[in-house]
């Protein structure tokens, strides 16, 4: 029986949309399948290297991310010539080279993400703690400062 894909059709919700300078985005996108990579130290390990790459961030902002088995949520602010769909795109096959070289076999990240746009900038705050608490929610660990995958720039 074929696996149900929950991003398919999601290009076609991206038609007209467009990345506004200034925004901030909450991203989501998750592993392919829904595998749980992550699991993998080493995978882990390999993507975050790849996110945090100066020339996949010279212009965007990211405030926080975390990265879970099965997926990975970024809160972030697009440079003023990025366009969101590449700049998560590049963090994606960026990150998949990456997992790949160190050792994984599997496809990594499923074909499309989700996104928000934050509109005020009250709401920021509370949605990093929200991804932020993503491994709580998620029963991996008892407290935030126990999971190793996540970072916020008001640490």
């Amino acid at each position: 029986m074929p696996k149900f894909h929950p991003f398919t059709g999601h290009k076609q919700l991206r038609i007209g949309r467009f990345s506004e300078t200034g925004r901030v985005y909450l991203i989501t996108t998750s592993t392919f399948d829904r595998e749980r990579i992550f699991s993998e130290w080493r995978y882990a390990r390999a993507a975050i290297q790849a996110f945090l790459q100066p020339s996949l961030l010279k212009k965007p902002r990211v405030m926080t991310w975390v990265l879970m088995p099965d997926h990975v949520h970024w809160l972030l602010q697009p440079g003023d010539d990025a366009e969101l769909s590449r700049l998560v795109g590049a963090m994606k096959s960026s990150s998949a080279r990456a997992v790949r070289q160190a050792g994984c076999k599997r496809r990594v990240w499923a074909p499309a993400f989700h996104d928000h746009a934050v509109r005020s900038e009250d709401d920021i705050l509370p949605l990093a703690r929200y991804v932020v608490a993503n491994p709580l929610r998620a029963v991996l660990v008892r407290r935030v400062g126990e999971y190793p995958f996540w970072d916020a720039i008001w640490m």
